[in-house]
């Protein structure tokens, strides 16, 4: 084997990013080109706009990754890329150059889906952990508890994948150097990251939305809106049915359990109208009038708390609250359905400061591990490409030249 070097190249939605690491365990470098401030003007992604700014970025990123880990492309032993799901424009953008780059190079090229990437990410942390001592895993938990032995992380776990594309479970099991996922439970609409951005943008507060709701909440009374979750039923109409179209084939709902399915559409509606009938969005600007800031978002957290009302505060903490009970009980409902002791949280959702708090508070009273990627690692980045693409190079999973970009590429089975 040789250097165990792979270059990971992520383009799924509005960031650019390119990371060298060594067998899947070590980064060496992670380079990430955000568009956010490209995007925050229009209060969310704009396909158009982040393929443009992904033709811009990508070589600038890739050489500043290869020159921060101090390697060239003829020590690397392959080259690693998103290939779905995403937004179309942007994942052709990365596929191309990556396709590109291996065939210069004559590396392999290895396809890796986005969403289990995210679910590496968790992992790409522990293995550091393990391989830097104990010191370098303070990160894991929010209560500085340490993870557990690298056996213990090679095994199965029920994975979490929450962001603002995604909300996903899945049984994750390591079989001989390969990673099987089956799909357990899934959002029927809104992610909860699409959740968290657009009751955000309702209130006024800049994209993307979910580190405002989270620093701002914990200035609210979360149990001043009394949110509760609808019950879902199993869709029994279509029980046995060939699936109809791309998406219930890829993700597919009756022979899902309803119990481990998630919606949020419901709690967005509901918070939009707490709002129209307490008048908080007229509030709000008038503040923002008085200030001598017109309508604009705030700008910092201390403005925002100065706009906001306390019935305001309380709607976020309340809101935020519910949403982290619902990915609680269903995460841990699934868990002990299957028997898993371990949880794995990511994407960028897993950055939530109260869901951090509590979903590890619940894990030590039920006699459970539960593990986060640090919070850089939450995001959307391209060494958590490279390192779920590990497994795929030892087992000599490879691309070929047929490679294209899935926006509806699904996870497990």
């Amino acid at each position: 084997m040789g250097s165990g070097l792979i270059l990971g190249i992520e383009t799924s939605c509005d960031e650019t990013a390119a990371a060298v690491v060594e067998r899947g365990a070590r980064t060496l470098s992670s380079v990430v080109a955000s568009q956010i401030a490209l995007h925050a003007r229009y209060g969310g992604v704009v396909p158009e706009l982040a393929s443009r700014e992904h033709l811009r970025a990508i070589v600038p990123v890739v050489r500043n990754a290869l020159a921060q880990a101090n390697v060239t492309l003829a020590d690397l032993d392959a080259i690693a890329v998103t290939s779905g799901p995403g937004l179309a424009g942007a994942l052709l953008v990365g596929v191309t150059y990556a396709k590109a780059l291996a065939f210069a190079q004559k590396l392999p090229l290895i396809a890796v889906n986005h969403i289990e990437g995210h679910i590496h990410a968790v992992l790409l942390h522990e293995r550091s952990c393990a391989a830097g001592g104990r010191k370098s895993c303070a990160e894991s938990l929010p209560d500085g508890r340490r993870t557990a032995s690298e056996t213990e992380m090679e095994s199965s776990a029920l994975a979490l994948v929450v962001s603002g594309g995604h909300t996903h479970l899945f049984l994750a099991e390591a079989r001989e150097n390969a990673w099987n996922y089956t799909l357990v439970g899934r959002t029927l609409d809104d992610a909860a990251g699409e959740a968290f951005d657009k009751v955000s943008k309702l209130l006024g507060f800049p994209y993307p939305g979910g580190p405002w709701i989270d620093a701002l909440a914990r200035f609210g009374d979360p149990t001043a809106v009394p949110f509760k979750f609808a019950v879902i039923k199993q869709k029994l109409h279509l029980v046995g049915k060939t699936p109809r179209t791309k998406g219930a084939r890829t993700s597919p709902i009756a022979e899902l359990d309803p119990h481990f399915l998630f919606s949020f559409s419901g709690i967005k509606t509901a918070v939009l109208r707490y709002v129209e009938l307490h008048n908080l969005r007229t509030d709000a600007v008038a503040r923002a009038a008085a200030m001598g800031g017109g309508a604009r978002p705030p700008r910092s957290q201390e403005e925002a708390l100065a706009l906001c009302s306390q019935q305001v505060l309380d709607l976020v903490a309340s809101f935020q609250c519910a949403v982290v009970g619902d990915l609680m009980k269903k995460s841990f409902a699934a868990a002990e359905a299957l028997g898993a002791k371990r949880i794995l949280i990511t994407g960028g959702v897993a950055a939530n400061s109260e869901l951090r708090q509590r979903f590890a508070t619940e894990a030590a009273g039920r006699g459970a591990r539960v593990s986060f990627p640090t919070l850089a690692l939450s995001t959307d980045n391209a060494a958590m490409i490279a390192a779920a693409a590990w497994p795929r190079f030892l087992s000599g999973t490879f691309a070929d030249d047929s490679l294209s970009a899935d926006p509806s590429l699904a996870l497990g089975r």
